[in-house]
């Protein structure tokens, strides 16, 4: 047996009143949110839910998420996250494409009606029978539809004997970004879940007094695996925070005497630029207590992570993955060197290799396709078999990211594969015009696409924030950039814009920036 439920089982049973997770004023014990976890698992069997079975959830990091998400485990169902920026079209996608049969989902706000949209979503999904709203406010009732969260546990019982599943029985289907296409559901198993969940702790070097700032969302498989089954796995304080923004940030690590905190490379971009000035007493005060973090998601520019770690005097530690892998892939490990700009080296039981076109490695130094099997490699696709097929190969699982390996076996992402741009026939790495071009002065942040040209196939364009006050222009951007890369390597074309279009991670989307090309 192996259910991922009993990472918090295990832990409710060792320190049952250690704080499990702080979310504002509330605070649970390991205790309360087992207690919790097993009502809603009481409470699916009575809407007949049963073992296999889809279950959706959406909501920020609020405590209504580890306590659904572990209920859906403890039922012997599957958790089907769903990401709290989904329209109602594409709540219905998610729903019908993963044939889920409940659905629980925040209520959200005016501002940010998820519950509306849900709702709406779950309305259009004909074979999801149940709705249940976890509410913005439980003494008020379901805001939307029909049941609500507090109606739901009502009279349920505390004390829930977990299903039996084995380790390679799916326990999540997580939906890739849909970078192309429709996104796709990767089926991860209990044994993926749980072996990531351990390799963490040892990448993070956890102590018993160590406190997570878990801000990166739950229903994303960076948050979940690293940070929320993490910290149950070995009993870590996790403070959630539904929303990045930079004071709420930097006030909980401070308040709550966050130890460990984990973010995408927009984050730490936004601390260095929006968060406390260096030498005051809340840059000093982070300092204090703050010990590791960690950047993952898409790759941290070498300026960034200087500049963080001048200021706030605390390692970034870079690693690499992706939601069919679990997520974690390379990690720069603790006892071994820390390589700036790498994703480090394989985690243990895992293998990674770079392949041309054919199909064959490469040497050394040369960029390849990287190519990675072991314990963290996904099920498949969720009744996708064809693209299941394209993407796993013979046992390894194929990226789509271009990477280099050095004489040390420390590996380096290039771009992907997707996002190369091919100009009059040589190829062009968007990330090394944007780690050069971020380099500038009066540049804050970039993104680089290929667009259409008649001539030469594709051209390269920048989409640039300019730092505060900056007032560079585009022919002169354009020729520092020519005085410090090859060629055909520069942009003829530069949009100034005031910000770049993320999702809810924090990963820049450039599909959302080659629909509004000028």
């Amino acid at each position: 047996m192996l259910n991922l439920s009993i990472l918090l089982e295990d832990s409710a049973r060792k320190y049952p009143y250690k704080t499990a997770f702080v979310a504002g004023t509330q605070r649970l014990s390991f205790k309360e949110v087992n207690a919790a976890a097993n009502q809603v698992a009481n409470a699916l069997q009575t809407l007949d839910i049963n073992q296999g079975d889809k279950v959706a959830l959406s909501c920020p990091n609020l405590m209504y998420f580890p306590i659904v998400y572990y209920g859906i485990l403890k039922a012997g169902a599957v958790v089907v996250p769903l990401s709290v920026l989904l329209k109602q079209e594409e709540v219905a996608y998610h729903l019908v494409d993963s044939n889920a049969r409940a659905f629980f989902c925040f209520e959200g706000s005016e501002s940010m009606p998820m519950g509306q949209e849900g709702y709406a979503g779950f309305l259009k999904a004909p074979d999801c029978h149940h709705f249940i709203c976890l509410e913005a406010n439980p003494s008020a009732g379901p805001g939307i539809g029909p049941l609500g969260f507090r109606d739901l546990l009502k009279d349920k019982s505390p004390v829930y004997e977990s299903v039996v599943t084995r380790s390679d029985d799916t326990a999540i289907i997580i939906y890739t970004s849909g970078t192309t296409g429709k996104p796709k559901g990767a089926e991860l198993t209990h044994g993926n879940m749980a072996w990531n969940a351990d390799l963490s702790r040892h990448l993070f070097e956890l102590e018993y007094d160590d406190i997570f700032l878990e801000v990166l969302p739950l229903f994303h498989i960076f948050g979940q695996t690293c940070m929320m089954n993490c910290g149950v796995m070995h009993a870590v304080t996790g403070v959630l925070l539904p929303r990045f923004e930079v004071d709420s940030v930097v006030s909980t690590i401070i308040e709550e005497g966050v130890t460990i905190f984990a973010g995408v490379p927009t984050m730490y971009w936004a601390l260095l630029h929006q968060g406390p000035e260096a030498g005051s007493k809340r840059s000093i005060e982070i300092k204090e207590t703050l010990r590791t973090c960690v950047s993952g998601g898409a790759a941290l520019p070498q300026q960034v992570l200087e500049g963080f770690e001048a200021r706030y005097e605390v390692p970034i530690f870079e690693g690499y993955g992706m939601s069919e892998g679990s997520p974690v892939v390379t990690f720069n490990q603790p006892g071994f060197e820390r390589k700036v700009g790498s994703i480090g080296l394989p985690v243990w039981g895992v293998e990674v290799k770079l392949v041309d076109g054919q199909g064959n490695e490469v040497p050394v130094g040369e960029k390849g396709e990287l190519l990675y099997r072991g314990h963290n490699v996904m099920k498949g696709y969720y009744n996708k078999p064809e693209a299941t097929a394209e993407t796993l190969v013979n046992g390894w699982l194929h990226s789509g990211d271009v990477a280099v390996q050095d004489e040390d076996g420390y590996f380096y992402i290039v771009d992907r594969t997707k996002d190369m741009i091919i100009r009059g026939g040589l190829n062009v790495y968007p990330r090394e015009v944007e780690e050069l071009m971020i380099t500038h002065d009066e540049v804050s942040l970039v993104a680089v696409i290929g667009v259409p040209d008649e001539a030469l196939g594709e051209e390269i364009k920048a989409f640039v924030v300019r730092q505060e006050g900056a007032t560079i222009d585009e022919e002169t951007l354009i020729q520092w950039t020519k005085d410090h890369i090859a060629a055909y390597k520069y942009p003829r074309q530069i949009s100034f814009v005031d910000s770049l279009p993320m999702n809810a991670t924090g990963k820049i989307l450039k599909r959302e920036l080659r629909k509004h090309l000028d």
